[in-house]
């Protein structure tokens, strides 16, 4: 899908983009199969012919509201704009899945203006895990008491959804030293029963914060006991694994297992090893659009496939 946007845009509209061009991903289920879909594509679809299958679930991720510096001034601003462009696809989804890292810092106000937000969202059934950002209070503060009764207050928990089993994991209670996430032994074996007595022909969505996979593990992007939880995932044949934390599009595919993160709400970070570390990445406003893009998206029928092309707005 090639822009028609300017090569220079204003920053007021670059931030725009950020919002709309990579604040989300639309999942699409055909035939058993997940095909991830640009969220700006999907929405400028009315006939929704760029998204072959059922729209069934929509990831956005790190909204940080809360985050006030100079990589973007109005999180609350751009989530908002997020929302107003998922209200006005023309075909929605059932279910919004939320990645973590809800707030910045945890703060009671940080979660009440975040509910309000995301309240105003058209797709009334929203799932959601926690990122380090909503739990730095600890695991009987604010995101449990406004998040945690679908879990019973554990953070991680499953249901079921047009044949789809979804699986919330929590992979930012404890960390290791290396600064890798962790899920641990009471939540693996957790995994291990919730999947039994499941065929191995049900499709399966993962979502938690950080990487399921070791993206960089200087940079802590990674999770150390994921290999326990993909063992226990290996026999289905057809599992995706979404989280967010690094702000970017990565993904890749293990066998039947396709992973794929997302970029956030609120402001870009480096490549990884890009620099001294992870953080917010402020860039001057001429170079603002290199850090956005649009995804092309090619999709063949018999049999169904999807190809994927990432383009910077520059």
């Amino acid at each position: 899908m090639p822009s028609d946007l300017p090569s220079q845009p204003s920053r007021r509209n670059a931030l725009k983009c950020l919002a709309f061009g990579g604040a989300g991903t639309l999942f699409v289920l055909a035939g058993g199969v997940f095909t991830p879909v640009e969220l700006a594509l999907a929405a400028s679809s009315k006939d929704q012919s760029a998204a072959s299958g059922t729209p069934l679930f929509l990831q956005i991720s790190d909204s940080h509201i809360g985050f006030n510096k100079e990589a973007n001034p109005d999180v609350a601003g751009t989530l908002k704009q997020t929302i107003d462009y998922v209200n006005a696809m023309p075909v929605k989804p059932a279910l919004t899945i939320h990645t973590g890292d809800i707030t910045h810092l945890s703060k009671p106000e940080e979660f009440d203006l975040a509910s309000q937000l995301l309240s105003g969202l058209s797709i009334t059934e929203l799932h959601t895990v926690p990122g380090e950002h909503d739990v730095t209070d600890g695991p009987q503060g604010e995101y449990f008491k406004r998040f945690g009764q679908a879990s019973d207050n554990r953070g991680y928990y499953s249901f079921d959804h047009n044949g789809v089993h979804f699986i919330g994991l929590v992979n930012v209670m404890h960390f290791k030293p290396n600064g890798l996430g962790s899920l641990g032994d009471d939540q693996l074996a957790w995994l291990q029963n919730d999947l039994k007595g499941r065929t191995s022909s049900t499709p399966i969505v993962v979502f938690t914060h950080m990487p399921m996979w070791t993206i960089y593990e200087p940079w802590g992007w990674g999770t150390g006991d994921a290999g326990q939880a993909m063992d226990a995932l290996k026999r289905f044949g057809s599992v995706t694994v979404l989280n967010g934390h690094i702000h970017q599009i990565v993904s890749k595919v293990e066998g039947n297992i396709t992973f794929h993160t997302a970029r956030s709400t609120a402001y870009p970070q480096p490549m990884a090893g890009n620099g001294p570390g992870p953080g917010p990445l402020t860039v001057a406003s001429d170079q603002l659009p290199k850090m956005l893009g649009v995804t092309s998206i090619r999709i063949t029928r018999h049999p169904l496939a999807a190809t994927l092309s990432d383009t910077t707005l520059a």
